[in-house]
């Protein structure tokens, strides 16, 4: 049970309120087109073959251990600046041109094209078909807007530093928000409770005083349970549920959380 003792929501954002695979996976579909256009390559079949690509060349990153941690995709990868003063970043900031242009012109290779020049089209078309998909779910803003008068909000997110503020900056939430956290700023990710630990500190609440809701029962719900949180899964996706873990709410969109939360009473 949520009681009437909570002071603060925190929010995961990729997939959560961001819609953030599918946009993805618009931005490939638009990229390989080019080449169905340019080659007859069917548009796909290199969808398929690029993300086989690109995630077997991440698993290979120089900062593989850093990118685990803080929670970076191999498609996010393939646009993030990777911009901040982490060494690691640093590091992923030099070694990505050649990650993006090997994963497209490896890609193109096993079609039978073998064109470097075309390759760096596509990296850079990538990036900028990616950049046009910053959509959020239709039930976001209604939710936000009127629990961000009922409570303290928080952001609380895995990712790239530039990519996740992009985001935010692109989608328009982040007047919502009393406090963002980004993983790839503080060098780890969820569900370490260090980062749960460290958006309660900065909302000023206890853990008992908060919830989390996101997409991810790993990330998201064991690990705000963990340090004392309550949890809400936003299943949007109707997953089968790890019976292991158990939400304290559990919903396939933010217009049924709002019911099921709606009627608690902040103390403050």
């Amino acid at each position: 049970m949520i009681d009437a003792n909570m002071e603060a929501i925190v929010f995961d954002m990729d997939d959560t309120l961001v819609i953030e695979e599918a946009s993805a996976a618009d931005a490939f579909l638009e990229t390989c087109r080019l080449a169905e256009e340019r080659f007859g390559i069917n548009t796909k079949e290199l969808h398929v073959i690029i993300r086989e690509t690109c995630r077997k060349l991440w698993h290979e990153s120089p900062a593989r251990a850093y990118c685990l941690e803080i929670g970076i995709s191999s498609w996010e990868g393939l646009w993030a600046r990777f911009e901040g003063d982490d060494p690691n970043l640093r590091i992923l900031r030099e070694w990505g041109p050649s990650y993006r242009l090997d994963s497209w012109h490896n890609s193109l290779r096993k079609c039978g094209i073998d064109n470097i020049g075309f390759a760096t089209q596509l990296a850079e078309a990538f990036g900028k078909n990616r950049r046009k998909h910053h959509v959020l779910y239709d039930d976001v803003e209604s939710f936000l807007e009127e629990f961000s008068k009922l409570y303290r909000l928080g952001l609380l997110s895995n990712g790239v530093p530039d990519l996740q503020r992009e985001k935010i900056e692109g989608t328009g939430i982040g007047r919502y928000f009393a406090e963002v956290v980004i993983s790839g700023e503080v060098g780890y990710g969820k569900p370490d409770r260090r980062i749960y630990e460290l958006i309660l500190s900065r909302l000023v609440v206890r853990p008992e005083q908060a919830m989390m809701i996101g997409n991810s029962l790993k990330s998201d719900i064991k690990g705000a349970q963990a340090i004392g949180m309550k949890a809400a899964w936003l299943n949007r996706n109707g997953m089968s549920r790890d019976e292991s873990t158990v939400p304290d709410l559990e919903s396939s969109n933010l217009r049924e959380l709002k019911i099921a939360i709606k009627d608690i009473e902040p103390t403050h």
